[in-house]
This record gives C-alpha cells, sequence and structure tokens, in this order.
C-alpha cells in the first residue's frame, strides 16, 4: 500500500483511532493489508473479518507476531497494536481501496480495466496481466481474488509507480459488481459471457445478465466498454453503453466484431488461428489449450490495443504463456497418459467446452476419458443442466466416464440413458475411490480431463493423478 499516516487511513474508514506503543495518529504505515493473519510481514495492516467459520478477531494476535503494525477490527482486541475500530470490517478494507487508488489516480499515469463474465475472467485476466506487464507496473489479482475481500486486497497493492490496474469482479448477487467496480470506476471494462454460472444466486440467466451489466454502468465517462460480440446478452449492454457515453468496441468471432478470430484449429499442443485487429491479420499460437479460450485471447487483446499496445507486440505476449492459471486446462502427466486438470471451477458452458476440446485432441489411436463431478450453484437448473453433460459426454464419443460423488449421479444417469454401457460409464462415491478405479483403469493412450466444480475438490484428483503418471 502507499504511504499514509494512521490518521488519514482512519478518515478513510471511518473508524476510531486507539495508538499503541509509540504510535501516533501522523505515524506512517504503508505495509501489506490482508485479511489473512498467515501473510502479514512486518509493517502490514491486518484487517479482523469476523467469517462464518471463524472470526478474525482471533487472530490479530498472530497477525501482529507475523509483523503487522495496525488492525482493523469491528470491537477493540486486548493486543498491544494500534487499532482503528469500524462498524464493518469489510466495507473499511473496500473503502481503504476506494482512497489509495484514488490517490494514485489523481496523480495521473494510472488506468484501470475491470473485467467480469460468467467464465473466463481469471484467464482473461491472466492474459492481459502478461500483455500489459512489459508496458509499465501492473497490478493484478492473484488467483481468483474477484470477491468484497479480494477485489480491495488487490487493489491495495498499487504504488505511485502502478501504470495499470487489472481488477476482476465475480459476482456474489445482484449489486455486487455495481459496489466492487464502485470502489475504482474502471476507465475499460471487459464483459466476456452471460451464462449459467451461479445462475441458482441470482434467480435465472437474465438476471445474471443484468448482474454482469453493473460493470457498464460503473465505467468511467469517458470510457470503453470491450463487449463479447458472439454473446446475444453481452452485446446487448452496448445500448447502456453507449447511453452512457462510453465507445463500445467487440470482440469475438461475429461480423460485428472489431477484433475477430478464423480458421480456429484445436491440438494437444496449444490452439492456432487467425486474429483480425485495426485492419490486418495475424497468426496467434496460443499454448493454452482450448477453442473457448481464443475468446479470452480476444478479449485481452481487444483491451490491450484500446490501451496503446500494437498489435503484434499483444499476440507475441500472449503467445507467451504457458497455461492460463493453475487447473485450468492445466496439462499434466506424460506422454503415454496426459491429465488435463480443469477442475477449479465448472459451468455448463465450461464443462462443455472442456469435454469439447478433450475431443479434439485426443488421436484416433487414444482414448477420451472424462473425470466429472457437480457443477454447483445452478439452482432450479442443476438436474437439467447435469442430464445436458451426460448427453453431451455421450455424444462426443468420450469412452471413459468417470462420474464422482453424490451430487453428480445424474450426469452418471444421463450418460447410461443415452447408451454409455459396458462399464464405459460409472459412478464413483467419492476422490479416493475413483483414484483407486483410475490407477489400474488407466493405460497408454490414455487423455483424461478432470472437472468440476471447486466446491467438489476434483482438482486434487487431478494433482494426485499427474503425480502417479509423472
Amino acid at each position: 500500500m502507499i504511504a499514509l499516516t494512521l490518521a488519514e487511513i482512519t478518515a478513510a474508514v471511518g473508524g476510531d483511532l486507539r495508538v499503541a506503543g509509540e504510535h501516533t495518529p501522523e505515524t506512517v504505515v504503508d505495509g501489506l493489508v490482508d485479511t489473512d493473519s498467515r501473510t502479514m510481514r512486518p509493517g502490514s495492516i491486518f484487517v479482523a473479518k469476523p467469517g462464518a467459520e471463524t472470526d478474525g478477531h482471533r487472530f490479530v494476535g498472530a497477525a501482529v507476531e507475523a509483523g503487522a503494525v495496525l488492525a482493523i477490527v469491528e470491537h477493540p482486541v486486548d493486543v498491544p497494536v494500534s487499532q482503528i475500530v469500524v462498524s464493518d470490517a469489510v466495507v473499511a478494507l473496500g473503502e481503504l481501496a476506494r482512497a489509495v487508488v484514488g490517490r494514485v489516480r489523481a496523480g495521473g499515469g494510472l488506468r484501470i480495466v475491470g473485467i467480469t463474465g460468467s467464465n473466463g475472467k481469471t484467464t482473461t485476466k491472466n492474459f492481459l496481466a502478461r500483455i500489459l506487464a512489459d508496458e509499465g507496473e501492473t497490478v493484478a489479482p492473484i488467483n481468483s481474488f474477484n470477491n468484497e475481500v479480494g477485489a480491495p486486497v488487490t487493489m491495495l497493492r498499487v504504488t505511485h509507480d502502478t501504470r495499470y490496474l487489472v481488477s476482476e469482479f465475480g459476482a456474489a448477487g445482484p449489486g455486487s459488481i455495481a459496489r466492487l467496480a464502485g470502489l475504482v470506476e474502471p476507465d475499460l471494462v471487459v464483459v466476456l459471457m452471460v451464462g449459467l454460472a451461479h445462475a441458482g444466486g441470482f434467480g435465472g440467466i437474465e438476471a445474471t445478465a443484468k448482474a454482469k451489466s453493473e460493470l457498464v454502468s460503473a465505467a468511467r465517462v469517458p470510457g470503453t466498454a470491450v463487449l463479447n460480440a458472439d454473446d446475444p446478452r453481452v452485446w446487448a449492454m452496448r445500448e447502456l453503453a453507449e447511453h452512457r457515453g462510453l465507445r463500445v468496441v467487440g470482440f469475438g468471432q461475429s461480423d460485428a466484431a472489431e477484433v475477430r478470430a478464423h480458421d480456429i484449429v484445436v491440438s494437444a499442443s496449444g490452439t492456432t488461428c487467425t486474429i483480425e485487429v485495426a485492419g490486418e491479420r495475424r497468426p496467434l499460437r496460443l499454448r493454452v489449450l482450448g477453442a473457448h479460450h481464443v475468446t479470452n485471447a480476444l478479449a485481452a487483446l481487444t483491451a490491450a490495443v484500446q490501451l496503446g499496445v500494437a498489435p503484434a507486440d499483444a499476440i507475441a505476449r500472449l503467445e507467451t504463456v504457458e497455461i492460463a492459471e493453475r487447473w485450468r486446462m492445466q496439462p499434466m502427466g506424460n506422454d503415454r497418459v496426459r491429465i488435463i486438470n480443469d477442475a477449479y471451477n465448472a459451468s455448463p458452458d465450461s464443462m462443455a467446452a472442456a469435454l469439447r476440446t478433450l475431443a479434439q485432441i485426443t488421436g484416433p489411436d487414444e482414448r477420451t476419458v472424462a473425470v466429472l463431478g457437480a457443477m454447483s450453484e445452478l439452482g432450479d437448473s442443476a438436474g437439467e443442466e447435469h442430464d445436458r453433460i451426460g448427453l453431451l459426454a455421450v455424444r462426443l464419443n468420450i469412452r471413459r466416464i468417470v462420474v464422482v460423488g453424490p451430487e453428480a449421479r445424474r450426469l452418471y444417469l444421463a450418460a447410461v440413458g443415452e447408451g454409455s454401457w459396458d462399464s464405459e460409464a460409472v459412478h464413483l462415491p467419492d476422490q479416493d475411490a475413483a483414484f483407486e478405479y483410475l490407477r489400474t483403469e488407466l493405460r497408454d493412450g490414455d487423455r483424461v480431463l478432470v472437472k468440476s466444480s471447486n466446491s467438489v475438490g476434483l482438482r486434487h484428483l487431478g494433482d494426485r493423478l499427474g503425480e502417479l503418471f509423472s
């Protein structure tokens, strides 16, 4: 965090300062800000966030032992450290981020990008951060830090030397993107797609689309909206963007897109296509597996060009990215048995895309194996969507469908009902049972996809398989 006095931090968060030791209101603090006491180091600020399972106030002492010099708390704690008492620690974290980013932005050198979408946020963030890093100091979220805590924690990493802040915004419910993006008012916003991921928490896909459009409403004017021209619900947001005075730039494969992809070819070594940008056609060779990542690359490329990056430079930097993120289409295993660990998260759209990629990269003498767990947060659509994925797996001729966990049983039943018989589809109760089955079932020439929602935890099964066949 930039250097601020205790008095300035107190004013930013609207709290009550209680100094300790040799501190005064004019003491300057400029360390890391986080809600995790394990990340603390000398000079840090610890935000004691109450949680459903534990309470951050219990860890103030541990944070101080690790080097924290200030705690933002909801009630005083009997620990010898300066404290700012606030009514809501999470709100205070956001307000501190607002103040810090505002000060840095006032210097005139900071450009802010906001990214949202039902799928692809983290991959697009990583692509764009890689492109921008060669232009100047770039701050972007670690992993998927896109919620009410992760987004402000990322924002607070900016310094007076930061040229770009790339923020990723997830939607916990209606209004959440508006609140988070409203802290920084991005100069450029990217909306990737509207799908059924988390639709159960919104009341349907149209409500999800409205939630995603909150990012367009939060953009700074004049600014730019980079929208997926292939997604009708996203492309419809151009009316809102234009009404607000934003420049709209489309990406995708449709004629409406200004930045387009042609001739997409997927292989086991990556994905190639031709990019049409700024009136020229250029080849792109992504190392990341899957045709769906072309959309994410297009979004990042479009945003980068709008920020002044030369298209040739942006494409060259995209081609250096080896994986989108850990547990996202991550190649593991060896040449004999290849594992694709894509179990960080799953929605109907990403599940279908991953299955299609598995089918595309598997040769005629190789065998496709899909290890699938449940997709969470689908609400009333859960049963129907698991049915659809089971049917798709059979129609793609996936030779072994291994369904893990009771929540995914309907996917297994749909696959059997579609004609996956004779042990082509199996249902196993948990990860350990699946590992034991796969340990003896997998053979040379197998190409294995591991895919589930994060809460199911199949990413750990993917790691175990990757290590087994390394």
